[in-house]
């Protein structure tokens, strides 16, 4: 084998990567429905199939789909002539989700990248940060914020 050539890698290692990514993706799906009913209840006082679908971009019956399997995991609930709600459960993922957005946006910010695209890029980033990851991006955002607000402090007043 020349030098520059990698070996094979293992099949069963390989496959169960894949896995994990479609699995990722097909819960990151999940968690934007989760979010955006959230805000559209925050705003409307619930969640009509319509309202999601145009909301997310996707066609009636892709979000009627989407929704059904936010029923069958326990994270939302319908009701005859009226919207789509949030179970507790899903609250709770909505809120996590909305939390973690925030500190992906923040630490792009915070190095740098301009607001707008820091909101754009979080979009996809912030369904694929682990929870480690996750940590150690608020740790980086307190010590910044704390040694801003220690400098700020030493900043003499002005008389």
């Amino acid at each position: 084998m020349a030098h520059d050539e990698k070996p094979a890698p293992d099949t069963s290692q390989q496959a169960e990567r894949f896995n994990q990514a479609r699995a990722g993706q097909a819960m990151a799906v999940l968690e934007d429905y989760a979010e955006m009913i959230g805000d559209l209840t925050a705003e409307t006082g619930e969640a009509r199939i319509t309202d999601i679908a145009s909301r997310m971009g996707v066609t009636h019956p892709t979000a009627t789909k989407a929704v059904a399997r936010l029923k069958r995991e326990g994270l939302a609930v319908s009701r005859p002539y009226r919207g789509v709600f949030l179970t507790e459960q899903g609250l709770v993922l909505a809120d996590h989700v909305r939390a973690r957005h925030r500190i992906v946006v923040d630490l792009l910010i915070a190095v740098g990248v301009p607001a707008e695209t820091a909101e754009l890029d979080a979009e996809g980033l912030e369904h694929h940060v682990s929870a480690t990851t996750l940590a150690a991006f608020k740790v980086f955002l307190g010590a910044r914020d704390q040694d801003a607000s220690v400098a700020g402090s030493r900043t003499p007043a002005k008389a």
